[in-house]
């Protein structure tokens, strides 16, 4: 952990440049939308349009960690600086701006976060937590919990 304090940058943002990230959500993957914009060729008139795909649904279940002062103030995997008391996530592959709600099994309390970070997670971990969802989840003095994760879907008016 020194290693990345010393860096400078999220361990979890080096990291994902470093490290080949398993692909646990093909099925998740696989239902990613492509963007939405009208392209034109230039040899042609004809507009070709993305069509919409299902919404994403994906639920995984696994062990969940938190990351806290070391990192607060620096800059994540999608541009923004890490905020440990705000509601935000890494996540090895959903993308990013993606609302998840992660349940503590343990305790069954639950909270709502974004996805704004990407990286390898050690040990099998799903989803890496700001300090402050994992106040909300009691799972700081532990560090771990057995976690459900749930993709919703996106508020009224985003894309």
């Amino acid at each position: 952990m020194q290693f990345w304090m010393a860096v400078g940058s999220s361990c979890v943002a080096l990291a994902g440049m470093l490290l080949t990230v398993p692909m646990r959500t093909v099925q998740a993957d696989a239902l990613l939308s492509q963007p939405a914009a009208t392209s034109t060729s230039a040899a042609s008139s004809t507009s070709v349009v993305a069509q919409p795909t299902p919404a994403l649904t994906f639920t995984e279940h696994g062990v969940a960690s938190w990351y806290g002062s070391a990192f607060n103030g620096r800059l994540t995997a999608s541009g923004e600086r890490y905020n440990m008391h705000s509601m935000t996530a890494c996540h090895p592959t959903l993308p990013f701006g993606t609302r998840v709600k992660v349940t503590n099994v343990k305790n069954h309390r639950s909270v709502v976060v974004r996805i704004n970070d990407r990286g390898y997670l050690y040990d099998h971990r799903i989803i890496d937590l700001s300090y402050g969802a994992a106040q909300k989840l009691h799972m700081t003095d532990a560090g771990l919990a057995n976690v459900v994760v749930t993709v919703l879907p996106p508020k009224p008016g985003k894309s």
